[in-house]
């Protein structure tokens, strides 16, 4: 089968939203139809971007590996939603940080702020821990959803805790499972020629290529809970179908159950949050046209990841939107119209 009007608009982006795009687009058995177009880095000779192309994940770190993992552990009864900071992490026992529980982090109702610049003081998770500390809450937990990466940071070191394990050995002892593309934190040097180009970063003062774009990832040595994820669209593609799958029935990732937990919104007052996933609004990436019960994120870097279960649909669409410079914001005026292009190709298929 193949996508002609998403094609049209992928082909038509190289030109101003990215050098490199790769998408796939499937269902629970597995993918419809991938496709690649530009190259990897703006450099005169750079190689053409292709189905093996690896991305810098960014956010969708949130959805496929903490979230993921958080999810797991509830499964062992190892944690609940309800679970406050402070009986899993030490230094956090304070009334405020008592009623932060695992919910709030995944919806991103805690009261951390939405970002903050740690990296210029903060090397390595306790410094990180202290540094979180350091910041004050903004609102009670639950009473609003402002997306938080260092919420997601502090997940990332509670799982750690209750998993006895670096969150990246935690993802790679759950993926091996199941994986069969490439899906890493800390990519090797092996992928390095097949890797699409980020930005150039002024504070590491050279261009990344196969460095977590984000800065705070990178000063946990790039495995963090917000962020540090890379993978090819297969990779994105497989973890997609499985999540397809386990709202039917219990897999390697959840029952279905707790899958339809998670993706659900969470009720938070104005809110399209549901656990860690966002869920669909007309006026979000994911275009105008998929169901109202879809979920998805983005990342800062140029991807996002969109699963449709009433249309037993996924859209995985990665770029490298900010090479050479995060400054270039049309990819995000270009993201829903490659969504919406999608279900156009898949109403022609049917009527054809």
């Amino acid at each position: 089968m193949d996508f002609p009007a998403t094609r049209a608009v992928l082909d038509a982006g190289v030109a101003t939203a990215y050098p490199a795009a790769a998408i796939e687009v499937g269902r629970a058995s597995g993918p419809r139809w991938q496709y690649a177009i530009g190259r990897l880095s703006i450099d005169e000779g750079a190689s053409v971007a292709g189905r093996d192309t690896v991305f810098d994940l960014a956010s969708l770190t949130k959805v496929i590996a903490t979230s993921t993992l958080a999810m797991r552990q509830i499964e062992a009864g190892r944690l609940t939603l309800e679970t406050s900071i402070a009986d899993v992490l030490r230094g956090w026992d304070t009334p405020a940080y008592r009623a932060i529980r695992i919910r709030h982090l995944l919806d991103h109702s805690s009261g951390l702020p939405a970002h903050a610049r740690l990296w210029e003081r903060a090397r390595g998770r306790a410094a990180y821990e202290d540094a979180i500390r350091t910041l004050p809450l903004e609102r009670s937990p639950g009473v609003a959803s402002v997306y938080s990466d260092p919420g997601f940071m502090l997940l990332g070191f509670l799982l750690e805790d209750v998993g006895g394990a670096p969150l990246d050995r935690l993802f790679d002892d759950w993926t091996r499972t199941w994986l069969t593309a490439d899906l890493q934190f800390v990519p090797p040097d092996a992928w390095r020629d097949r890797m699409a180009a980020t930005e150039f970063d002024p504070w590491r003062n050279r261009m990344l290529v196969g460095e977590v774009h984000d800065e705070n990832a990178a000063a946990l040595g790039g495995v963090a809970g917000h962020a540090g994820l890379f993978g090819t669209a297969a990779a994105v593609g497989q973890f997609a179908a499985l999540v397809l799958q386990t709202f039917q029935k219990t897999t390697a990732l959840a029952s279905s159950e707790l899958m339809r937990t998670f993706a659900t919104k969470t009720g938070v007052a104005g809110s399209s949050r549901a656990l860690g996933w966002d869920t669909m609004l007309p006026t979000s990436s994911c275009g105008t046209r998929l169901s109202a019960s879809a979920i998805g994120h983005t990342g800062f870097t140029g991807t996002s990841l969109w699963i449709d279960r009433e249309r037993d649909l996924y859209v995985v669409l990665l770029t490298n939107r900010v090479h050479p410079t995060r400054r270039n914001e049309s990819f995000a005026r270009l993201r829903p119209r490659v969504h919406d292009a999608v279900i156009e190709d898949l109403g022609s298929a049917r009527q054809s």
